[in-house]
């Protein structure tokens, strides 16, 4: 049954760590947890004079450091003067040099917003007039490249190392104590313990390099280390180290002095242990909730202890089911998990299923706040995600609870005709007379009997060849170079064989069981579900929260309400590719068509008017008058027939060119343009 299983586990395993691999790979840069609500002088406009600084407004407040604040001219040359500085609020501003010249400036920003995720930008604002300017005005990304990908599976390595530790640890002290002497188990929380402590050495080094350049070869730059120790971030990854010392103490003690200790002797010392383990287990939990979407926005004082209980709640579930899978599957046949283990781990895992909901609800109102946000946000629909995964994992426990109770059930009964078996014997001795009050007892003790003669029997067909081959070997010691110790050899030989035969035995029994095989399935399905769970949550801790997104939004739009606009271009561009199905029509819509940031909506349409999706789509604007252009704009698709892109950049006003190139097939493409005043 063994070797059957094994494989399937292993593919299974293999197959989740791969699809956890391309989720953290295409999380892509980490989202701005910190959005720009404002600025003076603002995006797009065009002022008479130079102003004396620049100034931006964030959602949140954030950490600046030299570079944080960057103003270039048209050449590309910084005129910033000073280092930014923190002026009202969630303000901050740099002062610019005297005498700057008319054209183009633009104003790149990289910060560090309150729950530690990078955020970067630009935007461009003229003095007198608008010229040309050699300096890129797209979104800075930040977070993103090899560091950032490497970031994130440190941050996932981390939640795993802090699940398997603390929910191990928790397992033996409260389900299974004699587990404490199963060098599996004690592998499985070591293990724990040495990703966690792997991974948040890791992350403490990347860390500079992750929030400034993005560069691999300013990992090992101690400057940056010394910056990012300084930090919030930095003090809670570093108190994350000392408390891991205290977890090192604390798994030796488990594994060592306590497991050698006798059952009476071990009452005192687990309450100790549990009440210091928890303590530790706390800790590490705080240092993810001090630094991170809890230490900012809505309720702090509120947020960060529910947090602590969510991050405690998931690893008592995950990583107990973790260690019993382990256990399930590599424990020794002397050793196997007994049901009262798992009756108790059921009873753990249901109350931190009832934690998980209570916590994650309230957590689920602070970080979204409404029900469209739930739906258009990622972060919501990350969100949805996960909450189906957990659903799932729960519908899992079910069949592992009913798993569970079966092999109780049997356990008692096996304990039952035990008993009866030897009051029975005892009843015989006494009263060698009483057939017929034995008799029940013996019919009842008949199968086993049987079963175990069957198993004597295959054991000594397997022991033959090896006895066969310790009588030959007694043979040659009958030669004149033969020893009595060379008889020792060969006795404590054939008693180790003889042992592993009877393991092997005793294994096949215990996994023959159709209670524990069923339990076995269902919680390395639980498991499974579990590694992607814990994907899912790591993205998210990377992706703006969906409140927050939207109070960015809403302030943003307000703060364009009060510039000029024009309001939304609308432009119908009839095409016809030449090929099968390749006519129809593009709308596009510029909202608000005004100098700056623009908002871009392509819709295709078939020429009866319904949606229509093609392979690709590209859109350029051309100022032909001031020699700018073509800028190309990569629209995202966003549903059937429908593309869109936002923060579209406008240098300056004018009657701009529109092209949209549309491919209907990989060799039918045509290209249609039209003018729209903008500006």
């Amino acid at each position: 049954m063994t070797r059957t299983i094994a494989p399937r586990a292993r593919t299974l395993v293999l197959l989740l760590l791969a699809a956890t691999g391309l989720l953290l790979a295409g999380a892509g840069p980490a989202s701005a947890h910190a959005a720009l609500t404002g600025s003076d002088p603002q995006q797009g406009v065009v002022v008479a004079t130079a102003p004396a600084q620049v100034s931006l407004t964030f959602s949140e407040k954030v950490a600046l450091n030299d570079d944080s604040l960057r103003v270039l001219d048209p050449h590309g040359t910084r005129v910033d003067a000073g280092k930014p500085a923190n002026v009202s609020g969630t303000t901050y501003a740099v002062r610019l040099r005297g005498g700057l010249a008319q054209g183009t400036y633009t104003v790149a920003y990289q910060v560090v917003s309150a729950d530690s995720h990078p955020v970067g930008g630009a935007y461009t604002f003229s003095i007198g007039a608008p010229s040309k300017t050699s300096v890129a005005v797209g979104g800075q990304e930040v977070g993103g490249g090899t560091v950032g990908v490497l970031y994130g599976i440190g941050r996932y390595m981390s939640y795993a190392g802090l699940i398997v530790l603390v929910g191990g640890a928790a397992f033996v002290l409260a389900c299974w104590q004699r587990g404490a002497g199963v060098r599996i188990v004690q592998r499985t929380v070591v293990s724990g313990w040495l990703a966690l402590t792997a991974a948040t050495l890791a992350l403490l080094l990347l860390r500079g390099a992750y929030t400034t350049s993005g560069k691999l070869g300013d990992v090992l730059d101690m400057d940056l280390l010394g910056q990012v120790l300084q930090t919030k971030t930095g003090a809670a990854l570093v108190s994350r180290l000392l408390l891991l010392a205290a977890a090192a103490l604390f798994v030796a003690v488990l594994f060592g002095a306590y497991e050698k200790r006798a059952e009476e002797e071990k009452r005192d010392l687990t309450f100790g242990l549990a009440i210091g383990g928890a303590v530790v287990a706390a800790g590490l939990a705080a240092s993810w909730a001090m630094a991170e979407h809890a230490s900012t926005g809505l309720q702090p004082g509120i947020a960060m202890p529910v947090d602590v209980l969510h991050l405690l709640a998931v690893a008592a579930w995950f990583g107990g089911l973790v260690t019993l899978l382990i256990a399930l599957y590599r424990a020794p046949a002397e050793t196997p998990v007994p049901a009262t283990a798992v009756h108790r781990f059921s009873r753990i895992a249901f109350g931190s299923v009832l934690a998980l909901v209570a916590t994650g609800t309230y957590q689920a109102w602070r970080q979204v706040g409404s029900w469209s946000a739930l739906t258009g946000t990622r972060y919501g629909q990350l969100l949805l995600v996960k909450i189906g995964l957990v659903l799932v994992m729960i519908a899992l426990a079910w069949f592992s609870r009913r798993w569970t109770g079966r092999l109780a059930r049997a356990a008692d009964g096996g304990a039952l005709t035990s008993a009866r078996k030897d009051a029975a014997q005892e009843h015989e001795r006494r009263d060698p007379d009483a057939g017929p009050d034995t008799a029940g007892a013996t019919e009842s003790t008949g199968a086993a009997e049987t079963a175990q003669r069957t198993d004597t029997a295959e054991a000594e067909e397997a022991d033959r060849p090896k006895v066969k081959q310790a009588a030959g070997g007694g043979a040659a010691a009958a030669d004149p170079g033969g020893s009595a110790a060379g008889d020792a050899r060969r006795a404590a030989q054939l008693a180790r064989q003889r042992a592993a035969v009877d393991a092997a035995r005793r294994k096949r029994l215990r996994d023959a069981d159709p209670n524990r095989f069923g339990l076995r399935r269902s919680v390395l399905a639980e498991a499974a579900v579990a590694v992607v769970v814990l994907a899912v949550t790591t993205v998210l801790t990377q992706t703006e929260p969906a409140r927050t997104q939207e109070e960015a939004t809403a302030a943003t739009s307000s703060s364009a309400s009060s510039s000029s606009s024009t309001g939304t271009v609308t432009l119908d561009m009839p095409f016809d590719t030449g090929g099968q199905n390749g006519k129809g029509v593009v709308r596009l819509d510029l909202d608000p068509a005004r100098v700056g940031g623009n908002e871009l909506h392509v819709y295709v349409e078939r020429p009866d008017g319904r949606p229509f999706d093609i392979p690709e789509i590209k859109v350029a604007l051309t100022l032909a008058s001031k020699n700018i252009g073509p800028l190309p704009v990569a629209p995202e698709h966003i549903t059937t027939g429908h593309w869109a892109a936002s923060g579209v950049q406008i240098p300056m006003a004018g009657d701009w060119k529109v092209a949209v190139s549309v491919r209907t097939s990989d060799i039918d493409e045509v290209t249609v343009t039209k003018n729209a005043q903008i500006g």
